[in-house]
């Protein structure tokens, strides 16, 4: 897997989040229940993700997580990025240091042109453009259900 297990959380959990309504905190305790993600594991992708700016937080009885800006304006890198940082999109593939045009690995030029498309699309994509997907095509959020998991209570 190219993602961290925290990484495929927090996309996961922005996801969840988009698909809501955008002025609503969900309870940490709701999403990990909906999302089958530890409650623990979950309160610290959330609070990196909350240190970068993507998230608020409000404590207290109807306190929870929200976006803090629209679906719309989350680009998947921007929560790959908060999370598991850039290597996935600088370092070489085989984890040799210096791997580079000058002195490259045997996969170097085949995982520079992965990585740039990957690149690519985790700044094309959006969260509302996956919700929106998702939704229409009710897609799995969770091992065994769909984004029709939103609405149960």
């Amino acid at each position: 897997m190219l993602l961290s297990k925290s990484c495929v959380y927090g996309l996961r959990a922005s996801l969840y989040l988009a698909a809501r309504n955008q002025g609503e905190f969900i309870p940490i305790r709701t999403m990990s229940d909906k999302l089958e993600i530890s409650f623990h594991f979950l309160t610290k992708i959330l609070q990196q993700l909350t240190a970068e700016g993507i998230l608020e937080s409000f404590k207290g009885p109807n306190g929870g997580v929200r976006l803090t800006r629209e679906g719309t304006e989350i680009q998947l890198i921007d929560i790959v990025l908060a999370i598991d940082g850039s290597q996935l999109l600088t370092e070489c593939a085989l984890g040799l240091p210096g791997c580079g045009v000058k002195n490259p690995c045997p996969l170097h030029d085949k995982w520079a042109e992965t990585r740039d498309a990957i690149h690519e699309m985790l700044e094309k994509t959006t969260l509302t453009e996956l919700v929106q997907k998702g939704k229409a095509e009710n897609l799995r959020l969770t091992t065994d259900g769909g984004f029709d998991i939103l609405f149960d209570n």
